[in-house]
């Protein structure tokens, strides 16, 4: 299904906190906790979600449509009463979009001579 380019635009700027999900989604599906670990390993600890945070935006992207929550096969190690969730294919884009804006942005920095190392 093809992705409508007004619907991505419209929810550009992601916050922070939803872009650090979509990420923390895009290798594969995590659950909640899962989540959480992975912004916080992959920011040093510099961004924690709490609890709250994130389940009021979990929320708000499956409403939206950019993550999905499949049934999950429990393994004997897993608990089955946690709830797993995935990346859909317009999160992925959604994720892909904002990575090019902010990307565009850090170019406009360097261009500035706002980015150290490149006055």
């Amino acid at each position: 299904m093809p992705i409508d380019p007004a619907a991505l635009e419209a929810l550009l700027p992601l916050h922070p906190q939803t872009f650090h999900i979509l990420l923390a989604l895009a290798r594969g599906d995590q659950h909640g906790y899962g989540i959480l670990r992975a912004v916080e390993e992959r920011t040093g600890g510099t961004v924690q979600l709490s609890a709250g945070a994130l389940y009021r935006t979990i929320h708000r992207l499956l409403e939206q449509g950019l993550i999905t929550e499949p049934r999950h096969p429990s393994g004997p190690t897993d608990d089955p009463r946690r709830r797993y969730y995935r990346l859909t294919g317009f999160g992925r884009a959604v994720a892909l979009a904002e990575t090019q804006r902010l990307g565009t942005l850090v170019k406009l920095a360097k261009h500035s001579g706002l980015v150290p190392g490149t006055a």
